[in-house]
């Protein structure tokens, strides 16, 4: 399976797209598009690979991960999924725009599936399992790819950091079990590909993350 990566808004959040091969199916993970030309940069990519996109993912439904997730699940007649928890930030969705001074045409977002813990999702013959990993936003979700040693955290954990917990929903205790539990029980050979930032590994992070050095 192969990962690209754009980074995008002001708020340098990384959307990834997975991918089999050029004619092949592919997954959005957090499409945070604010601008035409980054909308563009997804959908070029898209279809110049002539991809089929089966599934969009999010994350979770911050305004920075989620605010294009309706024009892209629209464009591709795809369905938006996340976690059910997220129902209240994705109807906040003009509401967190506001907050951070967004001028953005925003709508109340609506989930149209919902996705729970070890849930299955197939790519390219890789299974991609759905993980639990609430802390940063109460319904937060990672994907974990094991034949390709890979998890994409969202805002759960970034290369020597984690997700801030002061937001609504948010949660010291609750993002720091996720962690523990869920990502860093995973093999150290596993890469990281975060919501925010550069990949790191597993093993990594065990090492040198200041917030999880124990």
């Amino acid at each position: 399976m192969k990962i690209s990566r754009f980074t995008m808004n002001p708020f340098g959040m990384n959307c990834y797209i997975l991918w089999s091969a050029p004619g092949g199916e592919c997954i959005v993970i957090d499409p945070g598009m604010m601008t035409d030309s980054e909308k563009d940069m997804i959908t070029s990519f898209i279809d110049g690979n002539n991809l089929i996109l089966k599934h969009l993912l999010l994350t979770h439904c911050h305004v920075d991960h989620a605010c294009s997730a309706r024009w892209l699940a629209t464009k591709y007649d795809v369905k938006v999924e996340a976690g059910v928890k997220e129902i209240e930030l994705a109807a906040q969705m003009p509401a967190q725009g506001a907050r951070f001074g967004l001028k953005i045409d925003m709508t109340p977002l609506t989930i149209d599936h919902f996705l729970s813990e070890n849930d299955i999702i197939e790519l390219g013959g890789e299974e991609i399992r759905v993980l639990e990993t609430p802390g940063h936003s109460p319904g937060s979700l990672s994907f974990y790819c094991p034949d390709s040693s890979l998890v994409l955290t969202g805002d759960v954990v970034f290369q020597s950091s984690i997700g801030r917990t002061d937001l609504p929903g948010g949660s010291f205790q609750v993002l720091m079990e996720s962690i523990n539990s869920k990502i860093l029980t995973l093999p150290d050979d596993t890469v990281i590909a975060s919501g925010h930032g550069d990949t790191t590994t597993v093993g990594d992070e065990k090492v040198y993350n200041p917030f999880l050095i124990i």
